[in-house]
């Protein structure tokens, strides 16, 4: 076993991953960019390092100097978390050659499945079901409009590279599809370097669901269940749940096959997820492979009572996985929700800045995983994820009851916070009925603008019928010629000032 790793990372997810080393014995390494320097992770680590300015291409991008601080620390093996570099192929290698060993897939695995397109021909070769649409990348705008009649639309271009909705253009019609392929395209090049779009049909109202696999260095390969991720805003997950109510025991039984069919044509080791998209028959669909530890992996943990960390740490070491597939067991139900430093009422403007107050919550089957505390100064140069709230309960119902508590407990000030978004989720009659798919959100979300904007006219009109109301009894009403209604009455616009002022 290691007695020394590296977090190639920072914020909650480095955390998680000191927690995980400290109940195994190992020592940890911490890196950090200069505005990270009093961040929670180098708190906590053993040690802490510092390489370089805040932008990542400086610091958390930056291979040769994180491979410096491993030799350096002699840390023996290295944790990419998620994101930065976790997918970096490029970095595996890298790690291999300095002799420090890489806590994830081997670099061949994941170029194999890094490239949506390339793991799109391979899953085709294994026999694995996926969207229909094309195996390698457009090569011009009439191949597109050729595939798009033959597949019909709606149709969706995806990059080939990357993820996070990048490069993603959902086309309607024939004529929107050289504007949307030109588009994407452009924004691929400069999200990944890399301008590859692939076309595949779009499915209407799909769920988005996952399935996690674990797969040791001795040939031994199982799933751990599914994942429901279809509450997303601009394809970026927002909540997850385990068990999916969609899932049902055979297309549990089916999706696990599937996803560990993918893992093994793959040659993939380490802890990795298969993304399906699912109609509501519960017919599935290959989407991708995300070759990394992943965001919601906590309601997993929650469901399976498994340590993933710890697992992806002992099969780097060479250990064998200590169960098999039958011995993997569900058990109630849990919840997660990203909790962010945004605005959800202003456009989700980024919100960083001192956190003044700090109030989280507690009680039975309530997991909080975060990488902050009261007084630090949330940095504007990364991606805005404070913490992850996870429940468990003994079923959805009670999984959503303490959920609804936690989050009334939860309070982070000076600040703004998506905490109130989740509320607003939880109590709308389709999250409730389990009725979910990846445009529900973004429903929810223009219903809920379409209410404000209402409420808005409404107090408008109220204040100006009051305003008329009080005119009118001083005989002044109408004297200035104007519609009491009118914008442009002055009598309006200083009564509306004045009533608002009080």
């Amino acid at each position: 076993m290691f007695k020394k790793i590296l977090i190639a990372n920072r914020g909650e997810i480095a955390v998680r991953v000191v927690r995980a080393c400290r109940e195994m014995g190992i020592a940890t390494v911490a890196v950090y960019s200069d505005v990270d320097r009093a961040a929670l992770h180098v708190r906590m680590a053993d040690e802490a390092y510092p390489i370089g300015a805040a932008a990542a291409a400086e610091s958390y991008l930056n291979i040769g100097k994180i491979l410096d601080v491993a030799r350096r620390s002699g840390a023996q093996a290295i944790h990419p978390g998620y994101g930065f570099l976790s997918e970096n192929a490029r970095f595996a290698r890298a790690c291999a050659e300095a002799g420090a060993k890489f806590i994830g897939p081997t670099a061949e695995a994941m170029e194999r499945m890094g490239s949506k397109t390339r793991a799109r021909q391979a899953m085709e070769k294994a026999g694995v079901p996926f969207v229909p649409g094309t195996l390698r990348g457009l090569e011009s705008v009439e191949q597109a409009e050729e595939v798009a009649a033959r597949i019909g639309y709606p149709v969706m271009l995806k990059a080939a590279a990357g993820g996070g909705g990048k490069g993603m253009r959902l086309v309607g019609s024939a004529q929107d599809l050289r504007a949307a392929l030109e588009a994407a395209r452009s924004e691929a090049e400069r999200a990944f370097g890399d301008g590859e779009v692939y076309v595949e049909k779009a499915i209407v109202n799909p769920r988005h669901i996952e399935v996690q696999v674990l797969a040791d260095e001795r040939g031994n390969t199982v799933h751990l269940g599914e994942r429901e991720c279809s509450l997303q805003r601009r394809h970026q997950k927002v909540l997850e749940e385990s068990p999916s109510v969609l899932v049902d025991d055979a297309m549990r039984r089916k999706m696990g096959e599937v996803a560990v069919r993918v893992a093994k044509a793959a040659g993939y080791t380490n802890a990795g997820t298969v993304e399906f998209l699912a109609d509501q028959e519960r017919n599935f669909y290959f989407l991708e492979m995300n070759t990394r530890l992943q965001v919601e992996h906590p309601v997993t943990e929650l469901v399976t009572g498994l340590d993933l960390v710890q697992l992806q740490i002992r099969i780097a070491a060479g250990e064998k996985l200590p169960f098999a597939q039958e011995d993997v067991q569900l058990r109630g139900h849990a919840i997660e929700v990203r909790i962010y430093a945004e605005d959800p009422d202003n456009q989700f403007f980024p919100s960083p800045g001192k956190i003044e107050k700090l109030a989280t919550p507690s009680g039975p089957g309530i997991r909080e995983d975060s990488g902050i505390y009261e007084g630090w100064t949330v940095p504007l140069d990364y991606d805005p994820m404070l913490s992850k709230l996870i429940v468990y309960g003994s079923d959805r119902a009670q999984a959503i009851a303490r959920m609804e508590c936690a989050l009334g407990e939860y309070f982070i000030g000076g600040i703004k916070t998506n905490l109130g978004l989740f509320r607003r989720i939880l109590e709308s009659p389709e999250f409730r009925a389990g009725k979910l798919d990846t445009g529900l959100l973004e429903r929810l979300l223009k219903r809920a603008q379409e209410v404000r904007v209402d409420a808005n006219g409404a107090r408008d009109a109220a204040i100006g019928a009051a305003i008329f109301a009080a005119l009118e009894k001083t005989g002044k009403a109408g004297q200035s010629g104007a519609s009491a209604t009118s914008s442009s009455s002055g009598w309006a616009d200083a009564g509306r000032k004045e009533a608002l002022r009080s």
